[in-house]
């Protein structure tokens, strides 16, 4: 049994796809730290100096805070920010993704567009052949006593 699940957790597929979750791990930290440190400053900016993740609308009269982390203990929130930010976060993803396939796409059609390399036919091979179809195309029109092919 052991020897099964080992052959199973180390086929190629497994391996591949571990790997993917940790790259898809450490590029889910990238983006956060695009959208967080580059992007939303500049949406804030543009907005007027507004920053999207502490903006919120308070379900309870009893939220008097003005930051997302105070106003959750005093009572229920819509964190609209934090989902603006989550939203831009997956566009980006989304956005790279697509690249992504896009090249690789674009990778698979050249190699579907190469010509496969024209393999060397050997000499008696095209002998054979020149004679088959000297013998082939000239069954009409030769004559008895003539050799086909020609005149010698």
């Amino acid at each position: 049994m052991l020897k099964e699940f080992r052959e199973f957790a180390l086929k190629g597929n497994m391996v591949d796809l571990a790997i993917g979750i940790i790259i898809g791990a450490a590029f889910s930290g990238l983006v956060n730290s695009i959208v967080a440190d580059i992007i939303m400053p500049i949406v804030g900016l543009v907005t007027g100096g507004v920053d999207f993740s502490n903006q919120f609308v308070a379900l309870s009269s009893n939220v008097t805070a003005t930051s997302l982390a105070q106003a959750r203990e005093q009572g229920a929130v819509i964190a609209y920010g934090n989902f603006l930010t989550l939203a831009i976060n997956f566009v980006i993803v989304a956005f790279v993704l697509f690249m992504v396939v896009k090249g690789m796409n674009r990778l698979k059609r050249k190699e579907e567009a190469k010509p496969a390399e024209a393999k060397e036919v050997p000499r008696e091979e095209k002998l054979l052949e020149e004679i088959r179809d000297l013998l082939a195309g000239g069954r009409s029109s030769v004559r008895p006593g003539q050799v086909p092919g020609g005149d010698f």
